[in-house]
């Protein structure tokens, strides 16, 4: 048996989780999330690792796996690539997934994996497009609502506002437009939604997705996002076949338990032998 732990540096929040890793006995022992919020980067992995290792209640960690942005994390035993990550996270979430569609705070990505969560192919949207997490958060800000609000309300629109616009910027000067003339809320941000779901729809199909996609990154739990591209994939089922949308209470998660995983296989291959951390060293805090 292996324990170890996973440390997901993304653009807007770490994530860390520890796993105990049996053979295919996996079983996640504690996870934590923290939002960079403009603070330093490398406190906020100190804090958001050192909170999941004394949740799990372990004394050792056999392998520390970085992904994302953290190749520069100095307790960590190695790093690996952030497709590679979400893919095998994905598979530990919902094992039916054949394609994750990791939807960050600067981009998404669709990957497609095998059975045993090995990248295929892969296509992702462009930096500036009107289309990634930090570009929701932003919308929501100037609305006066929070991200954790922005899927329930946009479940209640009336007649969705449509965002054409694939370049943030703009399409921030049509919101305020929008507001200007007294859209509400809900109009507003389900059109955004519809907007963002346009785009992913496109990702999905020209990787040829079918089946079960798997929603991975900060916002899997946007109910109001999921509903809009689930409504998307719809439109196209018929000439291209069904595709289903799941997600899990840990998808934000799913890179970090990745890296974890890949973790555990790479301390078995290498037969390390000796545990990376253990009780007697600190666990960095800031």
């Amino acid at each position: 048996m292996a324990l170890t732990a996973g440390i997901d540096v993304g653009s807007g929040a770490i994530k860390a989780v520890v796993l105990s890793v049996d053979g295919d006995d996996i079983r996640v022992l504690a996870h934590e999330v923290g939002r960079i919020r403009r603070r330093d980067v490398a406190a906020v992995v100190d804090d958001v690792f050192g909170r999941a290792v004394r949740a799990s209640g372990v004394d050792q960690l056999d392998y520390v796996a970085t992904t994302g942005e953290g190749e520069d994390v100095p307790y960590a035993t190695g790093h690996f690539y952030g497709m590679t990550t979400h893919a095998r996270g994905a598979l530990f979430l919902e094992p039916r997934a054949r394609t994750v569609l990791d939807v960050g705070a600067l981009h998404t990505r669709a990957v497609v994996m095998d059975e045993r969560g090995k990248v295929n192919d892969y296509k992702m949207t462009s930096q500036c497009a009107s289309g990634s997490g930090q570009f929701l958060e932003n919308i929501a800000r100037y609305l006066g609502i929070t991200l954790s609000e922005v899927g329930a309300l946009s479940l209640t629109a009336a007649r969705p506002e449509t965002v054409s616009s694939i370049c943030a910027v703009l399409a921030e000067t049509d919101v305020i437009n929008m507001v200007s003339r007294g859209i509400p809320a809900p109009d507003i941000l389900r059109g955004i939604h519809d907007s963002m779901a346009g785009r992913y729809a496109q990702l999905l199909r020209r990787l040829n997705a079918g089946g079960v996609v798997f929603v991975s990154g900060g916002l899997a739990a946007d109910v109001g996002l999921g509903k809009a591209l689930q409504d998307a994939l719809d439109k196209e089922s018929a000439k291209k076949g069904a595709v289903a949308l799941h997600t899990h209470a840990l998808a934000i998660h799913a890179g970090a338990i990745g890296a974890s995983i890949w973790g555990a296989r790479r301390h078995e291959t290498r037969n390390l032998g000796r545990p990376w951390w253990t009780s007697t060293q600190p666990i960095p805090t800031h």
